[in-house]
């Protein structure tokens, strides 16, 4: 059976100025395999500037890679035309950071539903229309009679971001990428709509791809983690292991980021450093602020299988097995 998603090396660029051009690498040799057989949830964790959103766009086929191939189930998404490209569009879907975004305000919220039913032919009636709303609707834990019929601003954000998920849903996705989905969203709803998610890979088997700078989301959503900065994987793995035992410097710091309920714990006790701007151009992203730097430092490290289901790219692991970007996936539990 062919995978459900590759990555093969996949890089991103963006070029900007006239006369003079710049250039900023934004994702930087990135592989990965999902497998069709086995629906999971990876998040890509990352502050803000570290390649997420890149990576998402990617994968939606919104933009294209500099270089490398994007796979999906056995064809590259690039050259995908027709049918395929329908196919393509209807099998990968996405919730986004804002829930009131992506709606029409003019509109009651059916429209949101009807547009997919429409493009797509889901439906021969208007009658199996609302049965499948419903059906969605109810999947994601709303009730339709409190739904159907309203206006955006009339809904919470925790309803305007399920409902993009049962717009989702309807297309009987195999892939969902969630980018930031609970951000923007109460703190009292988050937990709903993480477990909408997790029943979404569970119930309906959707491979889910969970982008997020927030690690205890992470935690409680995923099996596996990768963690960028600036378009580079520091770390992944387990989700626990990494996030109990984080080993890349990088990690460390994020996770010594989060404020934990307890008043007597430091918080930001990781010593930051900062050094010449520009010193390290194509060595490690993290050299500028890492407080282990070292003159190696100054040309990429390779990743090192630290343990069957983590890897670090990070010299301080140098006498650890050493592995190609290809291997990533290996150490991503299901």
């Amino acid at each position: 059976m062919a995978n459900l998603l590759e990555l093969n090396n996949v890089s991103k660029t963006y070029s900007h100025g006239i006369i003079k051009k710049d250039s900023t690498v934004a994702l930087r040799d990135i592989s990965l395999t999902l497998r069709e057989d086995e629906p999971s949830i990876l998040t890509v964790a990352g502050e803000s500037g570290s390649g997420k959103t890149t990576l998402a766009m990617l994968l939606l086929g919104f933009i294209t890679p500099t270089t490398g191939q994007i796979i999906y189930r056995g064809k590259d998404i690039s050259k995908l035309r027709g049918q395929e490209k329908l196919a393509f569009r209807r099998e990968v879907q996405a919730v986004f950071q804002d829930p009131f975004a992506v709606f029409n305000p003019f509109y009651t919220v059916d429209h949101l539903l009807t547009v997919p039913i429409k493009k797509f032919k889901l439906a021969k009636s208007k009658a199996e229309a609302r049965d499948k709303m419903d059906e969605a609707l109810t999947a994601v834990g709303l009730r339709p009679e409190d739904i159907i019929g309203r206006f955006p601003h009339q809904l919470s954000g925790g309803q305007r971001q399920r409902i993009n998920v049962a717009r989702a849903l309807l297309l009987k996705p195999r892939l969902l990428i969630a980018d930031e989905p609970v951000s923007m969203v109460d703190a009292s709803l988050r937990a709903s709509i993480l477990e909408t998610l997790r029943n979404l890979q569970r119930d309906h088997g959707v491979s889910i791809i969970y982008i997020t700078h927030d690690l205890t989301t992470a935690y409680h959503i995923a099996k596996s983690i990768i963690v960028l900065y600036r378009g580079g994987v520091m770390e992944a793995g387990d989700v626990e292991t990494v996030i109990k035992n984080p080993q890349h410097p990088y990690t460390r710091l994020l996770i010594d980021s989060i404020p934990w309920p307890n008043l007597e714990q430091r918080w930001g006790a990781q010593k930051i450093i900062t050094r010449e701007a520009g010193a390290v151009s194509g060595g490690c992203p993290f050299y500028s602020r890492c407080a282990k730097a070292m003159d190696r430092c100054k040309t990429p490290a390779p990743m090192y299988r630290l343990a069957p289901f983590q890897t670090a790219s990070c010299y301080l692991y140098e006498g650890h097995e050493q592995m190609d970007a290809a291997q990533l996936s290996e150490t991503l539990p299901v």
